[in-house]
C-alpha cells in the first residue's frame, strides 16, 4: 500500500521544492506531488525530505577497517553503521594492500552483492597502482604497477559486482589497461599521482572518469604545469572532495566548484572511527589517533578523515557557504550517477532512500527502500 510523506522542502536531486509529497511503494519512489494533492493519510514530517545519501569512499565504520579481515558480516555492519547516518549507498574501500587482500575483499564484496546487503553499491579499490610520491598513508611497501593478473582479477570483478571504482595513477598503469578496464565497466579515477597534465589527459582519452579527493595527493595547479588538478578543472572532470574543512581550504573548495560546477561530489574517506567514541586504531601496523576532528599518522600524515557525509553537508552549507541544493546534489544525485546507481533522486522508479534533514543539517530520520532505521 503506497504511503504519502508531505514536508516544507523536498529536494529531488537537482532541486528543492515548496510543499510537496514523496509517494513511496514496494520500495520505489512512485511520485512526486504537490502536498495538497496528497490526500488525508498523508504523513506530515517537520524538515527537508531530500534522496539519502551516496558515498563513493568508505574506508571502514562501526570499528571495522574494510582490510584483510573483511567478511560479508563486516561490509553488512558498516553498511547499516551508514544508514543509520543517512548514508544509503555507499562503496566500501579498500586502500593499497596485498593482491592476496584485494582479492579476499574482492570476494567479500561479490558475496555481499549476491546477499542484497543493504546499503552496500560496490566497492572502491584505492590502490596499490599508484605512485608513492603521493602515497599519503599509503604503504609504500606495497605501492606497485599493475600487472597482467591484477587486470584480469578487476575485470572479473567489475563483471560480478553493481559498481567498481579503483583509483590509480597514470604513473602506474598504461593506457591500454587503463582502456580495458573501462570497457569492463570499472570507474577508473585518478588519484595519489603525481602526473604531468598530458599524462592525465592520455589516461582521460583511453577511459579515466573522475580523480579521488581532489588537491590531495595530487600533482598541483602549478605556473608552469597545471598537473592532476589542472587536469580536471580544465576537463570538468567528476571528483570526489573530502569536505571537512581540514583538507580542503574552503575557498579553494568554493574556486573549485566555480571551475567544475557539476562535476564535484562530497566523500567521507571515513575509517573506522565513523560512528564510534574510538580514539586511537591501528592501520597495517601503524597507529592513527583521532584528534580535534582530524585522523593523523604519528608523523602528523592525514590519515583519511574523521567524517560523514551528514556533517560534510553541514561543512559544505554552513562553512563554506555553497547554495544547499549544490552542497546536496554533492552527496546524492552526482555520486549516484556516476556509478550508475538508482539511487540520489526522487523520481519515479528510484529507490526510496530518503533522508529528513532539521533546518542545521543533521539527520532526523532515514529509510531504506522505503524501510524506517530510525
Amino acid at each position: 500500500m503506497p504511503r504519502t510523506f508531505t514536508a516544507t522542502q523536498v529536494f529531488d536531486g537537482t532541486r528543492l521544492h515548496n510543499d510537496m509529497a514523496v509517494v513511496i511503494e514496494g520500495g520505489r519512489i512512485v511520485d512526486l506531488i504537490p502536498a495538497h494533492l496528497a490526500g488525508a493519510n498523508a504523513e506530515r514530517l517537520d524538515g527537508l525530505i531530500a534522496p539519502g545519501f551516496v558515498d563513493l569512499q568508505v574506508n571502514g565504520g562501526g570499528g571495522h577497517q574494510i582490510g584483510g579481515q573483511t567478511t560479508v558480516d563486516q561490509l553488512a555492519q558498516v553498511c547499516d553503521v551508514h544508514l543509520r547516518m543517512g548514508t544509503t549507498q555507499l562503496l566500501p574501500t579498500l586502500i593499497t594492500d596485498t593482491p592476496e587482500v584485494t582479492a579476499r575483499v574482492i570476494d567479500a564484496g561479490i558475496a555481499a552483492a549476491r546477499a542484497g546487503v543493504p546499503g552496500f553499491a560496490g566497492l572502491h579499490l584505492e590502490g596499490p597502482h599508484l605512485d608513492p610520491r603521493r602515497k599519503g598513508a599509503h604503504d609504500a611497501a606495497l605501492i606497485r604497477p599493475m600487472t597482467a593478473d591484477d587486470l584480469s582479477m578487476l575485470e572479473r570483478a567489475a563483471a560480478e559486482l553493481p559498481a567498481l571504482m579503483v583509483t590509480l595513477a597514470p604513473e602506474a598503469v598504461r593506457p591500454d589497461q587503463i582502456e580495458r578496464l573501462a570497457r569492463a565497466g570499472v570507474v577508473v579515477s585518478l588519484g595519489h599521482s603525481d602526473c604531468s597534465l598530458d599524462q592525465a589527459r592520455r589516461a582521460i582519452a583511453a577511459g579515466a572518469r573522475c580523480a579521488t579527493h581532489l588537491f590531495n595527493a595530487m600533482s598541483p595547479l602549478g605556473s608552469r604545469e597545471p598537473g592532476l588538478v589542472g587536469a580536471v578543472l580544465l576537463e570538468g572532470l567528476p571528483a570526489g572532495l573530502i569536505a571537512d574543512g581540514i583538507h580542503v581550504h574552503p575557498e579553494t573548495l568554493r574556486l573549485a566548484q566555480r571551475l567544475n560546477p557539476e562535476g564535484l561530489f562530497a566523500v567521507s574517506d571515513c575509517m573506522a572511527f565513523a560512528g564510534t567514541d574510538l580514539q586511537e586504531m591501528h592501520l597495517g601496523g601503524r597507529l592513527i589517533r583521532r584528534r580535534a576532528g582530524r585522523l593523523e599518522l604519528t608523523d602528523g600524515t592525514l590519515a583519511g578523515a574523521d567524517l560523514t557525509l551528514p556533517r560534510a553537508l553541514e561543512v559544505l552549507i554552513g562553512r563554506m557557504g555553497l547554495p544547499p541544493e549544490t552542497a546536496l546534489s554533492m552527496v546524492t544525485r552526482r555520486p549516484a550517477r556516476l556509478i550508475g546507481a538508482q539511487a540520489g533522486e526522487i523520481r519515479p522508479g528510484a529507490r526510496a532512500d530518503l533522508v529528513l534533514l532539521r533546518p542545521d543539517w543533521t539527520v532526523a530520520q532515514v529509510w531504506g527502500a522505503g524501510i524506517a532505521l530510525l
